[in-house]
């Protein structure tokens, strides 16, 4: 180490280590507010909401510029607690909210990322399902549900069938955080299995449910994403690593061909807030001993990093008009996977498109216009922390003022309720052909 990086790492704050327990409310608090204050350069802390009994959702934003939105930065966040009686994932996000701040500006990998990415952490969606556990033990599951006996993974609005449950103000709260920020990528963590879990988790028979399966038409991409993270983690790629019924080659599954679930917090994030979310299940037991945490940590570490770097593949960019003039809620989409709920700029006239390295057509359309086309190439690896970046200039000039600075929302109905036929992507392969017979005879 020369001499310029031993003073810069004496400059730099240093957070007290965090212990491996399991870490309450006012705990957890106080560990989010000094992080924030110790750190303020890059760190905001900051409430979406409040639960059933009054508690705080904190999210911990870390980044280059954390309180406000950058011009080509995608946005990243992971969320925890989903089920109160995930304590795992809490734990786990913690130690990462420390590990980044405290490697900034001592791994150059984790200080890239920063400078490049806005990260929001939510260590806990549930934190009254969390504090209701007064004996926990791997099968405990009171702290499942919030306070009013909703299980938050059942609350949100649902793409196949309707779900008319009582929203939960935890869960409006996540709805209306979403609507804030261009989230890009997504991951929430659950425990109680051992596996990277993709969309759909529900489905019609025009996603493959006659097959056994649910499937997007980014499947290819969710299946990279859910294999980045099973990857890196040792037991996680094991076959049955929970001796559970469920085979699930390399550690990823997709939801639907585990079990069917409506009101899935995954499925609302891609087809409502244009951001791609997977579920990852961490352990067997749903609340193990403090004992096993450094394991998991071990354990987790590098796949919650190379995760998150996967928000950088792809291509993003700006659409302008003649005059150079971002044009918000313009529909940008790949022409050979067109989403349900059309992916649209923000207000900032900004797009993100997550893809493999290869070639696409993508197709902008305006109302009253022909669509635009433009061709990209992925190349085989992103640079720098980078997706490709092509902004795309339309040849139009002083016509597009009847478009709303907002996106729309598309209605909360069951978009694909009377959706007919079959994607590319929903057809068999003969490897999943494969799998679902023998998940038929032996399950």
């Amino acid at each position: 180490m020369d001499c310029a990086s031993l003073w810069l790492g004496l400059l730099l704050p240093v957070v007290a280590a965090l212990d491996f327990r399991y870490h309450h409310q006012q705990e957890m608090e106080a560990f989010l507010k000094k992080v924030a204050q110790d750190y303020s350069s890059i760190t905001h802390l900051h409430s979406i909401g409040k639960s059933v009994e009054g508690r705080n959702l904190w999210v911990l934003v870390v980044g280059h510029s954390p309180k406000e939105h950058r011009i080509g930065i995608p946005e990243f966040k992971y969320v925890a607690n989903m089920h109160g009686d995930e304590s795992v994932g809490r734990e786990l996000l913690l130690h990462f909210i420390e590990y980044l701040v405290t490697s900034n500006g001592r791994d150059p990998e984790v200080t890239n990322l920063i400078n490049n990415t806005r990260i929001h952490i939510m260590p806990s969606m549930n934190p009254d399902g969390f504090e209701a556990v007064l004996n926990p033990d791997c099968f405990y599951n009171k702290g499942r549900e919030n306070s009013n006996s909703y299980d938050l993974n059942r609350n949100f609005p649902d793409a196949f069938e309707f779900n008319n449950v009582s929203r939960q103000p935890e869960t409006v709260a996540v709805m209306k955080w979403l609507n804030t920020e261009t989230f890009v990528l997504s991951a929430n963590l659950h425990g109680g299995a051992l596996v990277a879990s993709y969309p759909f988790d529900n489905g019609v028979p025009a996603t493959g449910t006659l097959y056994s399966r649910s499937l997007t038409p980014d499947d290819d991409v969710f299946q990279y994403l859910a294999h980045t993270y099973a990857s890196k983690n040792p037991d996680m790629k094991k076959r049955k690593p929970c001796k559970t019924k469920i085979d699930s080659p390399s550690g990823i599954v997709n939801g639907y061909f585990w079990y069917p679930l409506k009101g899935g917090m995954q499925d609302y994030n891609y087809i409502w807030a244009q951001c791609f979310e997977i579920t990852l299940e961490l352990s067997c037991c749903k609340y193990p001993r403090e004992e096993k945490l450094p394991g998991f940590w071990n354990d987790n570490k590098d796949s919650l990093l190379e995760y998150m770097k996967q928000v950088h593949i792809g291509v993003k960019g700006q659409v302008f008009d003649q005059n150079e003039t971002p044009l918000p809620n313009v529909i940008v989409e790949v022409q050979d996977r067109k989403h349900i709920c059309p992916y649209r700029t923000n207000k900032f006239g900004e797009y993100y498109l997550l893809l493999l390295p290869g070639s696409y057509v993508i197709e902008v359309t305006v109302p009253g216009h022909n669509p635009h086309l433009t061709k990209v190439t992925i190349p085989p690896k992103s640079q720098n922390f980078s997706a490709l970046k092509k902004d795309i200039l339309l040849p139009f000039r002083g016509q597009l003022d009847h478009i709303p600075e907002s996106n729309p929302l598309c209605p909360m109905i069951p978009l694909y309720r009377d959706l007919q036929g079959h994607s590319v992507a929903t057809k068999p392969s003969l490897f999943l052909f494969l799998v679902t017979l023998f998940h038929i005879l032996f399950k």
